[in-house]
């Protein structure tokens, strides 16, 4: 197979002669707010190694200060500006400069205005020398935010060139951080329709940054990018379908997808409005566990169901598990499609650490009918049939993806009349009720699962979801993050040919070389019942902790 280059793997969506003028320009105006003193030398770009991680800390772009800031966690960042040790100021610098550099290598980004977000960050240090004390728990905290979350004078989209805009008012989210101190200074990239576990767009194919022959995932594969290169500590995504859990995976840090309505929606770039067969959900992606509580605490603190009708009041609560024993669920497959070696891999050796804990009870977890609820929540996304994205991409003459034409064609996806829109919400709530009395009679707090059927998938391949997607149905809450495993050729190989349980077994089985994935994390994925996000979180950090131990 001949190699690609890079500039060809990172090339963005083409289309028509009209769209190509119009994402040119788009194209041109991002390239054009990187600073020259933060580009990196044509010889790296030409061919940079398959692992770019790295090249932040070795390019010469970046003081030693600059880079110690950006090995700070979200929450070390906050502490560390409300004694003082810190500034507003060098903080949204230093993760600026280094998302400029990382954007060059993985293509994170659709905006970049680090000026703008300089400005912000002077009049909070400003606050905090005349009062002595921050505005909010984020104060000066830098947040990247993900493309479809309008943020005041900044680009973004709703997953085509001809839905990006400039937005004139923050979106409730980006009101709400804002207003608890946050300092934005980038928007990221995510894919054509927002709905493919893969992020290419007008703007350029986000690569993994461990492996870029792999990909970021998506939908908010701009945000996972940025944050494993240390452009971001802590950014926003959406999850419909496993847009956080997903691409935070991929790239080996941590995201969570809280309960549906528990977080703000209202202004969120869409191209299905009304649409209400699922809902999906904003949350954070962040490089430690404790930054997805701290983001968590402080957006529901605020009561967001004060702005957004759409929220419900529920209030976050962290149970104390030392006081009890936590019962954990470990599902090695959903009974459609098994793992990748690498997951396995990581899957038993958690298993194996948790048994012999005295903190938890492990359980073997047997998920119920799987097939079926996949099957819904494909059906659920394009109840028109695809007839929308089919027009707006015919409109602005954008070529047609092929995870797009995968997403919006038969056999899960077809036209429905009012009527059959009836049966099929009918057939969610049943497979619910279902599930819920499974969940109960398996006696478990949490499930420990795949994320995905293995790590970061090989561009244009990803097209199975039911990992995550599968709890979106249900509105059960899930956090993603790190085993600390990477795929390894050496010993990540089948030792006999497995036999396939279903045809997207078999398609999955058929991806998997053990060279191609090589460096590539292997994460997991624990989730919860609905609004039991608080348990969520503190299921993770103590199964984390038993697993690092």
């Amino acid at each position: 197979m001949a190699t690609v280059s890079f500039k060809e793997k990172i090339k963005g969506v083409g289309g028509h002669a009209s769209y190509e003028a119009k994402a040119r320009i788009l194209r041109e105006q991002l390239e054009a707010k990187i600073p020259a003193s933060l580009r990196l030398p044509l010889a790296i770009l030409e061919d940079p190694p398959l692992n770019v991680t790295h090249i932040p800390e070795t390019c010469g772009l970046l003081t030693p200060k600059e880079l110690a800031i950006t090995e700070l966690d979200a929450t070390a960042v906050c502490q560390k500006i409300a004694v003082g040790e810190l500034t507003a100021v060098d903080a949204v610098t230093a993760f600026g400069k280094r998302a400029a550099i990382a954007h060059q290598l993985t293509a994170c980004l659709i905006d970049f205005f680090l000026d703008e977000g300089i400005k912000q960050a002077q009049q909070l240090d400003e606050y905090f020398r005349k009062e002595g004390k921050v505005i909010g728990p984020l104060h000066g905290l830098p947040i990247s935010i993900k493309g479809m979350l309008p943020v005041k004078g900044t680009v973004g989209s709703a997953g085509f060139l001809m839905n990006t805009e400039t937005a004139t008012e923050d979106c409730d989210m980006t009101r709400i951080l804002r207003s608890l101190g946050a300092v934005f200074y980038v928007k990221t990239n995510q894919p054509q329709t927002l709905m493919h576990l893969e992020s290419r767009s007008t703007y350029g194919r986000v690569l993994n940054p461990y492996n870029t022959d792999l990909t970021a995932g998506g939908s908010s594969g701009g945000e996972s990018a940025l944050v494993a290169m240390k452009g971001s500590c802590i950014g926003v995504g959406t999850d419909g379908g496993g847009s956080i859990r997903a691409p935070s995976a991929h790239c080996g840090i941590y995201g969570f997808r809280p309960s549906c309505r528990t977080t703000p929606l209202h202004g969120v770039l869409w191209y299905q409005p009304g649409q209400d067969g699922f809902y999906s959900s904003v949350g954070p992606m962040c490089r430690s566990a404790r930054d997805m509580r701290l983001f968590l605490e402080a957006v529901l603190g605020a009561n967001p169901a004060l702005l957004d009708p759409d929220v419900l009041p529920v209030p976050l609560k962290v149970p104390d598990l030392t006081k009890r024993k936590l019962r954990v669920g470990i599902m090695m497959h959903d009974g459609v499609v098994m793992p990748h070696p690498p997951i396995i891999r990581a899957l038993k050796w958690a298993k194996a650490k948790l048994e012999v804990s005295s903190e938890v009870e492990v359980v073997d977890y047997t998920p119920y009918d799987h097939d079926r609820g996949y099957s819904i929540v494909r059906e659920l996304y394009y109840e028109d049939g695809g007839a929308t994205v089919r027009r707006i991409l015919k409109e602005s003459g954008e070529e047609t993806l092929p995870l797009t034409e995968w997403v919006i064609s038969p056999p899960h996806v077809r036209d429905h009349d009012a009527s059959e829109v009836w049966k099929l919400r009918d057939e969610r709530d049943k497979y619910r009720r279902e599930y819920s009395d499974h969940w109960w009679s398996q006696n478990v707090d949490v499930v420990l699962c795949p994320p995905f059927p293995g790590t970061a998938s090989r561009h244009d391949t990803a097209k199975y979801w039911g990992y995550t997607a599968i709890w979106n149905l249900l509105d059960y809450p899930g956090t993603a993050f790190p085993s600390g495993f990477i795929a390894d050729p050496a010993i990540d190989i089948y030792e006999e040919p497995p036999s396939p349980m279903s045809a997207a077994d078999e398609y999955n089985l058929s991806l998997y070389d053990a060279t191609k994935f090589k460096g590539a994390p292997a994460s997991l994925q624990i989730v919860g019942r609905i609004y039991n996000d608080g348990l969520v979180l503190a299921a993770q950090e103590v199964v984390e902790r038993i697993l690092k131990s």
